[in-house]
């Protein structure tokens, strides 16, 4: 009997050592799979990086459109009373025949 018991045992030891050491991952094997999340996270900041600009143009473009548009809403309302005068005395004058 004691020569079974000794089987299980090694057998037993094999199975945790061989368990044990699936698990376990080499200093390489880490490096290697984090120089690629590396290489994307650094790809993913560059590509917000030219978004994040885009949209600062953007918002910069949108307020000199903005800005514009005041000014020409400020024209217009400076010439609405000018254009009412002509109208009002085009009305008041006789039509020529």
């Amino acid at each position: 009997m004691p020569t079974r018991g000794k089987k299980i045992g090694v057998a037993g030891l094999t199975i945790l050592s061989a368990l044990t050491l699936s698990a376990c991952a080499t200093e390489d094997y880490v490096d290697k799979h984090i120089a690629v999340v590396n290489d994307r996270v650094n790809a993913l900041e560059a590509r917000v990086g030219q978004v994040e600009s885009a949209a600062q143009a953007a918002g910069a473009a949108a307020q000199a459109a903005g800005a514009a548009a005041a000014n020409a809403n400020q024209r217009l309302d400076a010439l609405t009373p000018r254009v009412d005068a002509i109208e009002q005395r085009l009305a008041k004058k006789p039509a020529r025949n």
